[in-house]
């Protein structure tokens, strides 16, 4: 017997949401958001039991983005969107990156254009040994609102995949892939895209 949940257990976080983005959101629209992440996640999630909070904070996130795309949240700090192919190694590295050097002062989102299941151990293992612990992280797949909510897209190695808006910075990172490799060659990584942070953030003026 199947133990995946089915769409009746998540009345309490569309509840939760609800309440949330009172005066935001319609419950139909946060119940469809709510669907919406089920669907995407679902295929990918090795944990059942672990997937109604991964559909709540990844249908937050997604809400968020779209009030914030449309105006009707507004955005305190700079946001940038990481994207690579799985969102597993390079995009959560850098997310990790941004938000470790620029604290409150940035928004950080980042997605894959074919997410996998769980996020790389030697990518997270050579986060930690910078005091980064991604206790929380999970690839996420990449949409629309994301994308629009996002002042500068950087992307790695997902080729037409990474969608291209008008009136948005783009940067594109020739970022060795993680997958695969020992942890000194992520290590390597970890540091070449510390450096390329780095310099996004001064050129934000962050």
């Amino acid at each position: 017997m199947s133990t995946t949940p089915k769409t009746h257990d998540y009345t309490q976080v569309i509840d939760d949401l609800t309440y949330k983005y009172d005066g935001v959101f319609s419950r139909e629209s946060i119940t469809q958001a709510v669907e919406a992440a089920r669907v995407r996640l679902e295929p990918v999630s090795k944990v059942p039991n672990f997937l109604p909070i991964l559909v709540q904070r990844f249908a937050t996130e997604q809400l968020t983005a779209a009030a914030q795309a449309s105006g009707k949240i507004a955005k305190p700090v700079p946001e940038i969107l990481f994207i690579c192919v799985h969102n597993a190694g390079r995009s959560q590295m850098a997310a990790a990156l941004a938000e470790h050097l620029a604290p409150g002062k940035v928004h950080v989102r980042s997605a894959g254009s074919k997410p996998v299941d769980q996020v790389s151990p030697v990518a997270l293992e050579a986060l930690a040994e910078r005091d980064m612990i991604l206790t929380e992280a999970y690839p996420k797949p990449l949409t629309d609102d994301v994308v629009h909510a996002a002042d500068v897209i950087v992307t790695m190695g997902c080729g037409d995949a990474c969608p291209v808006l008008p009136g948005k910075r783009y940067l594109n990172w020739d970022v060795a892939d993680p997958a695969g490799q020992p942890i000194e060659k992520v290590r390597d990584i970890r540091d070449d895209l510390q450096s390329r942070v780095a310099a996004l953030l001064r050129d934000l003026n962050i």
